[in-house]
């Protein structure tokens, strides 16, 4: 009996309806997670679009983060901090030194034994048989000692130490404050750095319309049979170029922007945009001698040196004081009683001066004495060093200044004439009298003059801060600094 299912031939038809069926069911129940999937996406990527926005800062608000934030100057404020411990930890010598202490004794020493009933005050005339004396047994004591040190007199040595700590303090308080130069100088060229950037994708932008333009203008005269395909391929060539500027100046301004937040202290992941414009100030004039002499005489590293050879100068002085004698006071007070708690024994006093003097220590002290003087003239040197260092970074940063600022003047000329230059050659090249060569190498000069300000422009106003740093004026009201 054929069953109802089967047509003739043997082929069912009704688990392929199935089939088909199932599938496209399942189609279905894809295409509506699929749907339901990037519906309940689009939220978190808008919040995500709106959570990555460079958050708008001023130069001044930056300063005032990297100031705070930057680890750089808690490491140099914890330098301050551990110089002036070291100050107070100088001083202390100057006073008196107490000391306790609790003693539990047990032992058959006939020394021990000895002295310990004498000191409880429990010695009688039975404890001198010499059976007792030879062959004590065992006795216990708890000692209760108060003492104390005094350093009276140490040929000035302790004296000079706390001078030293008091020179190494102002050191680090002058390191401290170049940090702080430093870290401003970084937050604004960082700053600037990025307001550099984002110029550089407005040019790049602004580029690309031009070769799109002058493509479309050889594409025209190609279809028209006026030129050859070489000079629409020149194009394409150049608008591909133009492109890769595009994507370049956008990474690099990506990269500007984290520089900026390593700055400032503050994690990669956070982006800042500056709420200022690049465009050109007029900032005080300094001349080179003024700079110069400003620097030696107020610059923080050099007074930092200074304050070294200060130091180094009090350890000098303290190794000569290691020859002189040296007068201490001391006292203790103790009291010996048989139990903890009970008490019942005796105490006692001592108090004494004591005056020390070396008469040969195998030549300690005159070794130490010439190793210090050898550091005094190596620390004079390094000092001297780094004066003509300072000198010559002052001129440097004067001559990059000046040279910045001469371009600017330059640069701001040029762009007017490479932009008449390039209209000029459009209307040669629609006209027939020029060629393609002559179009690109036009626009190419418009693009190189625009990037030339603009870097000019840039330098003009880190030079001025880097002139500033060289000559120890950087600080947060600055010219550069304030708008």
């Amino acid at each position: 009996m054929r069953n109802r299912s089967q047509q003739p031939g043997g082929k069912s038809q009704t688990p392929q309806k199935t089939l088909v069926r199932s599938e496209g069911v399942s189609r279905f129940a894809e295409d509506v997670f699929l749907v339901s999937l990037l519906v309940l996406s689009i939220p978190g990527l808008l919040f995500a679009q709106q959570t990555l926005q460079p958050s708008p800062i001023t130069l001044q608000q930056a300063i005032n983060i990297a100031l705070e934030k930057n680890p750089e100057r808690k490491a140099a404020l914890a330098d301050t901090r551990a110089a002036t411990a070291s100050v107070q930890e100088a001083r202390s010598v100057l006073l008196p030194h107490v000391t306790f202490s609790e003693v539990a004794t047990l032992g058959n020493d006939p020394v021990y034994v000895f002295g310990s009933k004498l000191r409880q005050q429990r010695f009688t005339a039975g404890d001198f048989a010499l059976n007792v004396l030879n062959t004590p047994g065992s006795f216990g004591n708890f000692a209760t000692r108060f003492g104390g040190t005094w350093n009276l007199f140490d040929s000035f040595g302790s004296w000079r130490a706390i001078n030293r700590a008091e020179r190494a303090k102002e050191a680090t308080s002058h390191q401290l404050e170049r940090t702080d130069q430093e870290i401003i100088f970084r937050a604004v060229e960082s700053y600037y750095g990025v307001l550099l950037a984002k110029k550089r994708v407005e040019v790049a932008a602004e580029t690309l319309k031009t070769a799109q333009a002058i493509l479309d203008r050889s594409k025209n005269r190609f279809e028209s049979g006026v030129v050859v395909e070489s000079d629409l391929l020149s194009a394409q060539v150049r608008l591909s170029t133009r492109k890769l500027e595009v994507i370049r100046a956008a990474n690099n301004l990506a990269m500007a922007r984290a520089q900026l937040g390593t700055a400032l202290g503050i994690s990669t992941e956070t982006e800042f945009d500056p709420a200022d414009a690049l465009e050109e100030r007029n900032f005080p004039a300094i001349t080179l001698e003024e700079a110069e002499k400003e620097a030696v005489e107020v610059r923080p590293d050099l007074k930092r040196m200074r304050s070294e050879e200060e130091a180094q100068q009090q350890s000098v002085a303290i190794a000569k004081s290691s020859f002189g004698p040296r007068a201490n006071a001391f006292g203790g007070w103790e009291a010996d009683n048989p139990t903890f708690v009970a008490g019942g024994g005796g105490n006692n006093w001592l108090a004494g001066i004591e005056v020390h003097l070396d008469l040969f220590d195998g030549g300690a002290k005159r070794a130490r004495l010439s190793r210090e003087r050898a550091l005094q003239v190596k620390v004079a040197a390094v000092k001297e060093m780094a004066t003509d260092a300072v000198r010559l970074e002052v001129r440097r940063a004067y001559y990059d200044l000046d040279s910045a600022r001469h371009q600017v003047e330059v640069a701001r000329t040029t762009i007017a004439e490479s932009q008449e230059s390039l209209r000029i050659n459009q209307n040669r090249y629609d006209s027939g009298l020029s060629t393609i060569t002559d179009l690109l190498a036009a626009e190419e000069e418009a693009h190189r003059s625009q990037a030339e300000y603009w870097e000019a422009v840039y330098r003009y106003h880190t030079g001025y801060a880097s002139l500033e740093l060289a000559s120890g004026t950087l600080n947060p009201q600055s010219p550069v600094v304030t708008p």
